[in-house]
């Protein structure tokens, strides 16, 4: 009889426990959106870029190593700040989105009006210009990952766990939005309203990371 009334005052805090461990669902339908947003991106700014540049290797090799260098950049970044401000991971997240919405907004129109000014000026320096635009947004997309799983892993308790599940849904995303962007959005939208919408679903994803974190304020 002792032992069935200790179980019984221990189970509610270890169901508690173990429901605060577990990785909250909003965290994958967000993730694996915001990997679609960041491949739309690369896409419309690959074929935006090379519009403006011209398509040749160098031009190619330029864009995705800048897009590739951002990303690292942006994770180590995220990563240190995830260290420091804990507590404050979601929130950084949110407003992660937040930049690369409002970059992605203004993207083709600032590459436009960079175009103008570097008419002209050589194919290597041309090249440092399209490296230099690709790749701070892409160290705002880079960030995302380590922040989200800094949080992950402070209710999981395991971070390999969280790492994986996450850069899994991330990837599945990324891939889904490459299609998406290649086979429908820009044929039938074409570069700029493409780039809009996914810089629209990065601020919505931004303002409702936001809402939710106001509505869980307290917890890691």
């Amino acid at each position: 009889m002792p032992s069935q009334t200790l179980s019984t005052k221990l189970a509610p805090p270890a169901a508690e426990q173990l429901k605060a461990q577990a990785m909250e669902p909003w965290l994958f339908p967000v993730f694996f959106l915001s990997g679609s947003a960041a491949l739309v991106y690369q896409v419309v700014w690959q074929r935006a870029l090379y519009a403006i540049y011209g398509v040749d290797i160098l031009s190619v090799t330029i864009v995705v190593t800048a897009f590739m260098l951002g990303l690292g950049l942006g994770s180590l970044a995220g990563g240190a700040l995830s260290r420091r401000y804990p507590q404050a991971a979601v929130t950084l997240f949110a407003l992660s989105e937040l930049g690369i919405g409002l970059y992605g907004a203004f993207s083709l129109r600032l590459f436009a009006l960079i175009a103008e000014v570097t008419h002209g000026i050589g194919h290597v320096a041309t090249g440092g210009v399209a490296f230099l635009l690709v790749a701070l947004p892409a160290m705002l997309m880079g960030a995302t990952l380590p922040l989200l799983v800094a949080h992950a892993a402070s209710r999981s308790r395991n971070v390999g766990r969280s790492l994986g599940n996450l850069y899994f849904t991330n990837t599945l995303g990324a891939a889904f939005g490459a299609i998406l962007a290649a086979r429908y959005l820009l044929g039938g939208l074409g570069l700029r309203a493409t780039a809009e919408v996914a810089a629209a679903l990065n601020v919505f994803l931004g303002v409702l990371v936001m809402v939710l974190r106001r509505g869980r304020r307290g917890e890691p």
